[in-house]
């Protein structure tokens, strides 16, 4: 337990004894009083805002991300027990948790009371980079191992061995699967996580500080150790106080009078309904909770005002069980269901496995049983709890405001909405024993652990019995339940069940069942992917059915290495077949490669990312969590929905929270002298801060909305009503399409304008084959750094402001605020000391939020801060530039190219932004391979939706695919390999030279070809792709395909500055133009300061500890230029480097003085002391500049991955990813594996499940956690092996470093044309037209690869079975 404030906990122990009506709780040991806050204040936002705790963070707001997870345990004064369990501080209201204690990563291990193991391991297996998510990760772990060493936990078996915990592998990674991280990739965590499971192999275990991998004995002695239960989570002041409150307990206060805080508490159903009938009951002002986590999925959209919590309730908890079966109390939590579940019947303990699969653990440990069916009732929740007890056959009890009702499960669903006064009590699910009973339960969902809303969900029960004569099953009964497919609720498919009673199954009866479900399941007009959802809920009932057919084999067994059913293996005959493991269930593992050079010490090693333990502990300060000045105001956008539109007012609905805003500030703002410009990209162009008289995209800021706290605000934005008229106005371009008609588009300056190679005409004539009309489209993806977009901005004396912003650009910040306020540059000062995320996202955009804090702090005269929630933000930041693509391409008989045209347009969005930069990143890595000649035409087309900007990898990776798609198209045409026709057209030097000119470098330096050869022609690839045809014959609906794709990436290096200032005690501050945005700038930065410094001293090493890389200050050191571009760690470690070289100039004689004086080497502090007496400067400045013939080069890399798709849901799982990069001499081997890895998972994201989907008006209609899916650690490559490639030196770069952020991005396109692959084989197998060419766009999602499949693969496949049987 952390010591901080633990005497304040002492003094104040003794007091309240539980009299008071302000909620008590203990937060990290410490006596807090929630007393006077509005009762509708979340966990998070007291910590945040009432307590100094930091460490939890907003990064959803829904129960999505995990950044704000902490530690809740509440005490039964009657047992003497703690109970812990995890949540979302953001969805648990503060009101809700009088006499608990809360832990948050502070409270577990901080600075001044030493870290705790499970930081020290996160940062010792460089598993934290922007560090945002890892408080939250690292809570999910302490409540994982809290949960598994419990005494009395896990079957209270043997204990585990010393310096490890109970917890498995399995659970281990199950431990973060509801925790989002952005950066890292997840597989560093993992392994964290794994470090403590008692039945792990230290060994397998990735790169780390604590060994040497390969080296050194991987021993848990190494590791920090770890006991069990060393962090008291309930502190014995808070027991006292409970013991003493129940002592003095009266029951003569009606609950109806005591809420006193706005919190009622009923005790029972009569004092639930006195609440009720009281003259102030009003369901628009009151809300009735159990524990709040609905709030996730429906937001709140005004102030409630008073709260009743029902938890209370002793009806509402039951928990019973009887040999007819198992009654749960409604407010139940569904992990406690779990728990219950999991000890019974096979029917029961599928339900159990089924629930573990919805939302997430933190989530399932507060969220009840009883809400979420209230939700799937009356708010039509696309439920899974209530598909899986309908096939259950349950029944509820529910209290109406005049009587109770039981009802079975289904009349309940189809009952009209409940209203607030009516209460469900309990659940309860019959005993179906294990004779003859099969209970199946099936989802089809973008996250296999959960964490994500079924497309379909199912459940199916059937009592079979045998037919003696033909030994046949005949169903006797069934009940066919599905869910989530575009319906109000879960419903019995009853026609289907009809026709299948009394019968035995064939595949004709199939068939017909199948036929017949068509008919039933069809989706609301205003349903994503219908006919796919149609088609995963024939492929349930085909699974299922088959299982139950003596000659019919079921998907689940017709397949031969490993795999299983939608959800394990059928009841009743588990415990005969042997265990095998589904594809998605196998364990995470990964291999790393490396060379760690010593001739640079200490750059070249594989150091810790700097802060990383401030990270984990929560102590590290991001913008938000700079303490609140005196008078600070909040802000929140008002934001357009309308394309195009005259803004002619905006008013507020009466309401709750209408009456929290203080003001709106608008364009009329803009002092004189000063423009409304929100960003700004030199010589390109800019956007306007607020749309302003009309707004030209939907999601455009028309206003922002101040009020006395950041919620305050948020709710109160809900409330703005806008005004808009079209009239005179041109109808908005939206798509590529409307701005090629309406020739809308935004210029390319010439020194940015790609040029063609060689002569078009020519090579198509040469050609034996051509495709004249290929086509490729590719989506948009968001950024979804975890912390959105923010910034405060303080007023100062004589016009000037301060602006603290999560920026990747503080100089172009600084300069746009300015021309805002019409105020020279020296008045205005942006400091940005860390970024929680960036990937270009807080470059142009972020400029707005810091635009929008300035313009109001500047007219209030107060401070004003802005957090933006998650939904405005996705709706307003744009993200990666969607492109159509048309080709012709033309090629030889043995598949050399020898022509390519292209016809590509961008959809830049209503602003230039950076997007006149693409058209020369995309041709840039569409280069890769010797297209014979080159020629292209470029739209950069001017639309009305929110400006995409740059996004990682910008351009290059849509450049880079779409020459796969067209090389793949090539190999279909000729049925030829894809791998050897990439082969072939792999550049040799001299066309390599030809196509990049003097980026190509030296012939030495160019690694791509070996790279390729290593992977795709070795004996291991084709040994694996032997297996995947060997396995592609012997399965049907599942199907593997394995790429292999090599990348080039161009960077260009430009000038930066740098400044190294040596203190009277020796220690050294250093700054950078650069800003660290967790790609590891400032671990650079310090090695190569310590190495820059490396002459003064007998070891550079010992110099690390003493240097600190401070915030990036816009008036501190100028010209700093942007974090982008991959190279800015490079740029800045050269600058230090000129600094400390210009240092040990001056320092050298005085160093030499000393050593001959005393005959031996002269101590740091020594030389310093006597250098300050010298008046020496100590503090030098560099502004370096590249050398004008080498401003750019490439970076080379090829990757392969395997992949399996299940042909029935189009689910994919990544059995295995092999990435080579040319890194050239790492600065940091830890920092770019981090890179590696990280952005190779966020390009699996962008092919894969990133859906950036809008409405017709081109408002993004994915806007949260619960629509928009990056990877998670369930999604990830279940193999993920790295080599660092350190290829030839080229002193003209930096220490002959290479760039590592953005480049392995592009490898990510391997499992998209894995999965064609796969798709082809599936294809193939079922006949389907034109089996090897098809157009595969980007993302390629679940319903994507269904869709290219064959929706009606099942029919087919039945029909064939019937014909076959006929004939028979």
């Amino acid at each position: 337990m952390g010591s901080l404030g633990k005497d304040d906990a002492a003094a104040s122990s003794g007091e309240g004894g539980g009299g008071g009506s302000s909620v008590v709780l203990a937060v990290n040991g410490v006596r807090r009083e929630a007393a006077g806050v509005h009762p509708s204040m979340t966990l998070l936002e007291f910590l945040r805002t009432q307590t100094p705790v930091r460490g939890p963070k907003l990064g959803c707001g829904e129960g999505g991300c995990g950044a704000c997870v902490v530690l809740i345990s509440k005490y039964d004064p009657a047992t003497d027990e703690v109970t812990e369990f995890s949540a979302s501080s953001c969805l648990t209201l503060v009101g809700s948790l009088n006499h608990c204690s809360v832990t948050t990563s502070e409270g577990i291990g901080n600075t001044r009371d030493g870290y705790h193991p499970v930081q020290q391991r996160l940062s010792g297996f460089h598993a934290s980079q922007c560090g945002f998510c890892t408080p939250g990760m690292c809570m999910s772990i302490f409540s994982a191992l809290v949960k598994a060493d419990k005494p009395g936990a896990a079957g209270d078996a043997a204990p585990a061995p010393a310096g490890f915990s109970k917890l498995t592998c399995s659970e281990a990674e199950h431990a973060v699967s509801g925790n989002l991280c952005r950066c890292t990739g997840y597989r560093p965590i993992v392994d964290a996580c794994k470090s403590f499971a008692a039945d792990v192999d230290l060994e397998d275990l990735g790169l780390n500080s604590f060994w040497k991998k390969g080296a050194d004995r991987a021993g848990v002695d190494k590791l920090p150790a770890y006991s069990a239960g060393a962090v008291c989570t309930f502190p014995e002041f808070l027991k006292a106080e409970i013991k003493s409150s129940v002592e003095h307990q009266t029951n003569d206060v009606p609950a109806e009078i005591a809420g006193h805080d706005g919190w009622y508490h009923p005790k029972s159903i009569q004092e639930l309904h006195a609440l009720f009938d009281a003259n102030w009951f009003d369901e628009t002002s009151v809300k009735i909770v159990a524990s709040n986590t609905g709030a996730g999925v429906y937001k709140e959209q005004d102030l409630y005002e008073k709260y009743i919590d029902i938890k209370g309730i002793p009806e509402l908890s039951v928990i019973g069980r009887s040999s007819k079966g198992v009654e749960i109390g409604a407010a139940v939590s569904i992990a406690k269901a779990i728990e219950v579940f999991s000890d019974g019947t096979p029917v029961f303990k599928k339900i159990a496995g089924h629930l573990s699969k919805v939302a997430t653990p933190f989530v399932r440990n507060t969220g009840t049983v009883g809400g979420n069916l209230i939700m799937a009732q009356r708010l039509w929740f696309a439920s899974d709890i209530a598909t899986v007890l309908l096939a259950a056959g349950s029944t509820v009890t529910i209290h109406t405001a005049s009587k109770m009702l039981c009802l079975t499960l289904e009349e309940f669903l189809e009952q009209p909405p409940c209203d607030a006064k009516t209460i469900l009590l309990s659940i309860f699910v019959p005993d179906w024993g294990s004779d003859s009973v099969i209970f199946e339960t099936s989802r089809a969902a973008p996250r296999p652990f959960g964490n994500a809303v079924s497309y379909v969900n199912s459940a199916f029960l059937a009592k079979t019995s045998g037919d003696s004569a033909s030994g046949d099953l005949l169903i006797e009964e069934i009940c066919l339940a599905f869910g989530a497919y575009g319906v109000d609720h879960a419903i019995r498919a009853r026609k289907v069940e009809e026709f299948l009673k009394g019968k035995s199954v064939s595949a004709p009866v199939v068939l017909e069942a199948v036929q017949l479900l068509k008919g039933v399941i069809t989706p609301s007009e205003d349903t994503t992917h219908p006919e796919y959802r149609v088609s995963l809920a024939v492929s349930f009932l085909f699974s299922f059915l088959t299982s139950l057919g003596k000659d019919l084999v079921e998907p689940a067994k017709d397949i031969i290495p490993n795999g299983s059913g939608a959800n394990g293996i059928m009841n009743g005959s588990a415990e005969s077949l042997p265990k095998k493991v589904a594809s998605d269930d196998l364990p995470i593992r990964s291999r790393q490669e490396m060379i760690f050079s010593e001739e640079y010490k200490p750059v070249g090693k594989p150091i810790t990312k700097a802060g990383a333990e401030l990270q984990a502990s929560g102590e590290a300060v991001y913008v938000d969590d700079i303490p609140a000045p005196k008078d600070c105001l909040y802000g929140a956008f008002i934001y357009s929905t309308h394309p195009h539109a005259h803004i002619k007012g905006v008013n507020f609905k009466s309401s709750l929270a209408a009456q929290k805003v203080i003001t709106v500030i608008s364009a009329k703002d803009i002092p004189a002298g000063g423009k409304n410009v929100g960003s700004s990209f030199p010589g390109i162009g800019e956007e306007a801060l607020f749309g302003d008289p009309v707004s030209e995209f939907a999601g455009q800021n028309v206003g922002i909305v101040i009020a006395e706290t950041q919620k305050y605000a948020y709710m109160a934005a809900k409330q703005a009503v806008i005004e808009y008229s079209t009239e005179n106005l041109e109808p908005p371009n939206l798509t590529i399409e409307d701005a090629i008609k309406n020739n809308s588009y935004f210029q390319i300056p010439p020194f940015l304008t790609p040029q063609p190679v060689g002569d078009f005409e020519q090579g198509m004539s040469e050609a034996d084959h051509k495709i004249l009309s290929g086509e490729v489209e590719l989506a948009s993806q968001y950024y979804f750094y975890m912390e959105t977009q923010t910034a405060l901005a303080i007023p100062d004396e004589d016009n000037c402001i301060t602006i603290y912003s999560s920026s990747q650009i503080p100089e172009v910040t600084q300069n746009v605020v300015a021309d805002l306020l019409g105020l020279p540059y020296h008045n205005v000062r942006v400091i940005t000391r860390r970024v929680g995320g960036g990937f270009g996202g807080k470059a142009m955009k972020g400029c707005h939020v810091a635009c929008a804090c300035a313009l109001a702090a500047f007219k209030l005269r107060r401070p004003v801060r802005m957090y933006l929630d998650r939904k405005t933000d996705m709706i307003m930041a744009g993200g990666r530039h969607p492109m159509k693509v048309k080709y012709s391409v033309g090629f030889k008989s043995d598949g050399t190219l020898t022509a390519l045209h292209m016809d590509l347009g961008i959809n830049a969005g209503i602003s230039p932004d950076v997007s006149p930069l693409l058209p020369s990143a995309i041709i840039g890595s569409l280069k890769k391979y010797n297209w014979g000649a080159l020629a292209f035409d470029v739209k950069v087309c001017k639309t009305n939706v929110s400006s995409k900007s740059a996004m990682r990898s910008p351009g290059d990776v849509q450049g880079s695919f779409i020459a796969e798609a067209i090389i793949e198209h090539v190999a279909s045409t000729l049925a030829a390999d894809t791998n050897a026709v990439r082969k072939k057209n792999l550049h040799g030097y001299e066309s390599l030279t030809k196509f990049y000119g003097d980026a190509a470098g030296d012939a030495a330096t160019y690694s791509l070809v070996d790279m390729f050869d290593k992977l795709a022609l070795s004996p291991e690839y084709q040994s694996r792709a032997t297996a995947v045809k060997r396995f592609n014959d012997g399965s049907r609906w599942k199907k593997r395909g394995i790429s292999c794709v090599p990348i080039t990436y161009e960077v260009r290096l430009r000038p930066a500055p740098g400044k190294v200032s040596i203190m009277n005690d020796g220690s050294i501050a250093v700054e950078v133009g650069g800003v660290e945005i967790g790609q590891g700038l400032y671990t650079k930065v310090k090695q190569m300061a310590a190495f820059g410094l490396a002459d003064l001293v007998s070891d550079a090493d010992d110099l690390l500890d003493k240097i600190r890389v401070i915030q990036a200050d816009s008036l501190s050191l100028v010209q700093g230029g942007f974090t982008g571009g991959s190279t800015t760690s490079e740029v800045s470690c050269e600058a230090v480097r000129e600094s400390c070289a210009a240092l040990v100039e001056r320092l050298k004689p005085i160093k030499e003085s000393i050593e001959a004086k005393s005959g031996e080497a002269a101590p740091w502090s020594a030389l310093i002391a006597q250098a300050t007496m010298a008046s020496v400067n100590l503090s030098a400045h560099a502004y370096w500049r590249p050398d004008p013939g080498f401003l750019k080069y490439i970076n080379y890399g090829a990757g392969v991955s395997e992949v399996e798709i299940d042909v029935l849901t189009g689910a994919t799982t990544i059995l295995r990813s092999d990435l080579l990069y040319d890194c050239g001499q790492s600065l940091n081997p830890a920092v770019d594996l981090g890179q590696v890895e990280g952005s190779f998972v966020q390009g699996v994201g962008f092919f894969t499940n990133e859906e950036y989907s809008t409405n017709a008006d081109g408002l993004v209609i994915n806007d949260g956690t619960w629509t928009y899916k990056i990877p998670t650690v369930d999604t990830i490559p279940k193999q993920l092996n790295v080599e660092l490639i350190n290829s030839a030196r080229d002193q003209k770069r930096v220490l002959s470093s290479k760039a590592s952020g953005e480049p392995p991005l592009l490898l990510a396109a391997s499992v998209h044309c894995a999965m064609r692959e796969a798709i082809r084989a599936a294809r193939t197998e079922f006949a389907a037209e034109s089996p090897l060419t098809f157009q595969m766009d980007v993302p390629a999602t679940m319903a994507d690869v269904k869709e290219l499949c064959g929706l009606d693969v099942v029919e087919r496949h039945l029909q064939s079975l019937s014909a076959d049987g006929a004939k028979a």
